[in-house]
């Protein structure tokens, strides 16, 4: 797969000419990565200095809460942009960890060259400008949704706020007490929410640990 093909892959660059893409392809400075499985990618807190774009490969994230009471685990597979909207704002820097969960590929771009895209290329400076505004979006309008019927439902709300991506499978870290008090709800009835999720195959317990195979199904 050629330049090419593999900057068509991902939404900052979708719209773009065949014509553009190849003046980004021919004058822009890229840095092309390979991993194995394991190994360390971004630690949570690091500052987010360029676009990094997974062109082959599984990673795995880790986000965890600000004292450290949950940390969730999840993957995400290629093509997929990591944290494009922490490269400029208040904080750049990145609010999740992320290590190779398979080998994977990487292309990378500077922050200088990125500054240089938005001001010479309408299509790359509207797609950002989409990602930006997408993000807003979720988050002014979260407090605005429907709210949840009963406690699984709350529950089920909980574990989907607190991912990257609303889908799949996810290792959640943390402590049944430590749900009842976010949700202001006692063990007992968290505990006994939770095994009847786990009666319905929606997810496993363990100790200190919860998994979910697919998380959309919580909300089915």
């Amino acid at each position: 797969m050629d330049i090419y093909q593999r900057l068509n892959q991902f939404t900052l660059f979708q719209g773009m000419s065949h014509a553009d893409l190849m003046q980004v392809a021919g004058y822009t400075k890229f840095d092309f990565r390979k991993l194995p499985a394991g190994k360390r990618l971004i630690r949570e807190g690091d500052p987010c200095e360029q676009l990094i774009f997974l062109t082959d490969g599984t990673l795995q994230t880790e986000t965890q809460s600000d004292d450290h009471s949950c940390r969730v685990v999840e993957t995400v597979s290629a093509p997929y942009t990591i944290q494009p909207t922490r490269l400029f704002g208040l904080t750049q820097r990145y609010t999740s960890a992320f290590r190779t969960h398979t080998p994977c590929n990487f292309i990378t771009i500077d922050k200088e060259e990125v500054l240089l895209l938005l001001e010479t290329q309408l299509v790359f400076r509207l797609n950002m400008l989409n990602i930006m505004a997408t993000e807003s979006w979720r988050h002014s309008h979260q407090p605005w949704r429907q709210a949840p019927h009963n406690l699984r439902e709350r529950i089920a709300r909980y574990f989907i706020t607190r991912t990257i991506h609303p889908a799949g499978p996810k290792t959640f870290y943390i402590l049944m007490n430590q749900i009842a008090l976010d949700l202001n709800d006692s063990r007992l009835d968290i505990s006994r929410a939770l095994n009847e999720m786990q009666a319905d195959g929606l997810l496993t317990l363990h100790r200190g640990r919860i998994e979910i195979p697919m998380l959309e199904r919580l909300l089915m």
